[in-house]
């Protein structure tokens, strides 16, 4: 019976069958067989309400989206490219910046590769880079960001995993800071290659493009600082966030106008409602496992080929790129993450330390061949063969796969800044 209902929920998915769905009627089916009524799933979807975090998502997930929607790449890429833009690789390194600053605050790699693609495409390629460079820059660099607050995908895990989002965020600091580094030491060498001469620093350019960012400047230092400080929780951040926002937007800088706000926010609402009915579902599958002790009978067939913890640690990786190649972020947290945590545990891993290797599979698994997303998305924005960005993604791939195994097998890059 078992392997007859996994058949069943492997067709639903891949028959296009809407994850929520799939996993809402999968928790009925396997109450209904325990002999549970079917109010037991309404209770299980419901139970997640009473997380405090919980209302945090809908909150970022609307500033975001009402950033995406404002001209904030343009003027984002001009202060940090007057800053930077000197450096031997300047531009490239500005990109890899820009794109996990945008990322970050919409939780969404396309959004990304969209709304910053088309103004760093064309930049790069007149700054003397390769086509293939330009292209693979633009579509890793746009699932980085994933592990910086507010990411709404690492708050899902924090909610999944019952763990202390704000200490979720202070364990993706580091791991983030070497990623960034280990490409943009890439960058340095791939620019110092450009004979094109490069613009020396002018504090006039740069005092001009930081005013011109003066409104959203405090975004992108403030709300994370007072995550990091504690001096705000993570509601608090998320409120504050979604009300400045909307007053810069709407009344100082009017770049979304008052006619098309409730088409902005209808976008923001669906988007989250679809993320939090699938939350729900799955809350209600997850605990039912927990009920049948899956997470132990997975833990016993697996010690019976992997003793260690270096091994467990290793399998997980190599299964995680290959999950987050094949299905998106958040449904991959959904359906993994309840059955991941207790076996992760039995092994010893810190669950922070598991976060931040779960996610950081997931941002190199949207490029990952043959089905990462973000190379499908590339195809398209850029109008380019998928098999070219396969290529030109390659380089960037290997140097996160390095920085993957220095996180994953060595903890204290993750831990460090916990209490």
């Amino acid at each position: 019976m078992s392997i007859l209902i996994a058949i069943a929920f492997i067709m639903m998915l891949f028959i296009g069958v809407p994850l929520f769905l799939v996993l809402s009627t999968l928790a009925f089916f396997l109450f209904w067989q325990a002999g549970s009524p079917p109010m037991v799933v309404i209770n299980e979807m419901f139970s997640i309400i009473e997380q405090e975090i919980f209302i945090t998502l809908p909150l970022f997930t609307f500033a975001g989206i009402m950033m995406s929607k404002t001209k904030l790449p343009e003027r984002l890429l001009r202060l940090i490219n007057s800053i930077f833009g000197w450096v031997p690789g300047g531009l490239a390194i500005v990109t890899i910046f820009v794109c996990s600053l945008i990322t970050a605050f919409t939780g969404v790699t396309g959004v990304t590769i969209v709304a910053a693609g088309v103004l760093l495409y064309p930049a790069l390629r007149a700054d003397g880079y390769s086509d293939s460079f330009s292209l693979g820059l633009i579509t890793t660099s746009g699932s980085l960001g994933l592990l910086l607050p507010p990411s709404i995908p690492l708050i899902l895990f924090a909610v999944i995993a019952e763990l202390d989002a704000l200490e979720l965020f202070k364990a993706g600091i580091l791991p983030t800071i070497l990623m960034l580094l280990a490409l943009s030491v890439y960058c340095m060498i791939n620019g110092a290659e450009l004979r094109k001469e490069k613009q020396p620093f002018s504090l006039k350019q740069a005092l001009a493009a930081l005013w011109n960012f003066r409104w959203e400047l405090p975004i992108f230092i403030f709300i994370p600082l007072g995550i990091f400080t504690g001096f705000m929780t993570a509601v608090e951040a998320a409120s504050l966030l979604a009300f400045y926002v909307l007053v810069i937007d709407l009344f100082i800088l009017k770049e979304i106008k008052f006619s098309d706000f409730p088409k902005v926010a209808r976008e923001a609402m669906v988007m989250i409602g679809s993320i939090i009915i699938i939350i729900m579902a799955s809350l209600a599958t997850s605990n039912y496992f927990l009920q049948e002790n899956i997470p132990f009978k997975l833990f016993a067939f697996l010690n019976q080929h992997i003793s260690t913890k270096i091994g467990f640690l290793l399998s997980i990786n190599v299964f995680l790129l290959v999950l987050g190649c094949m299905l998106d972020i958040f449904s991959s947290i959904m359906i993994i993450v309840p059955l991941l945590i207790p076996v992760a545990a039995m092994y010893e891993v810190n669950l922070y330390h598991l976060g931040i290797i779960f996610l950081a599979n997931m941002q190199i698994g949207y490029v990952t061949p043959p089905l990462g997303m973000n190379l499908f998305i590339s195809s398209k924005s850029f109008d380019k063969p998928v098999i070219t960005l396969f290529k030109a993604s390659i380089p960037f791939i290997l140097i996160l796969l390095l920085i993957l195994l220095l996180i994953t097998y060595i903890p204290t890059l993750s831990l460090v800044f916990l209490r």
